[in-house]
């Protein structure tokens, strides 16, 4: 049940991300109508399958698709 749960939470992030240039958590959080830890075990399901980069940019987080 938990990985369906951050399966899906990844594909909604992924779905966000597709198409822009990338989003900053906050807007991430916005567009997907997230929880804090459910957008950030999204990230992470993301992030150790490399399908995204993340690097801080004037104290957000900024998120795009590589």
């Amino acid at each position: 049940m938990f990985k369906e749960k951050a399966g899906e939470t990844a594909g909604k992030i992924w779905n966000a991300l597709n198409g822009t240039e990338g989003l900053t958590a906050k807007q991430l959080k916005k567009a997907t109508k997230l929880v804090d830890k459910d957008l950030y075990m999204g990230l992470g399901w993301l992030s150790r399958e490399d399908k995204i980069s993340a690097e801080e940019v004037e104290g957000d987080l900024f998120i795009k698709l590589v």
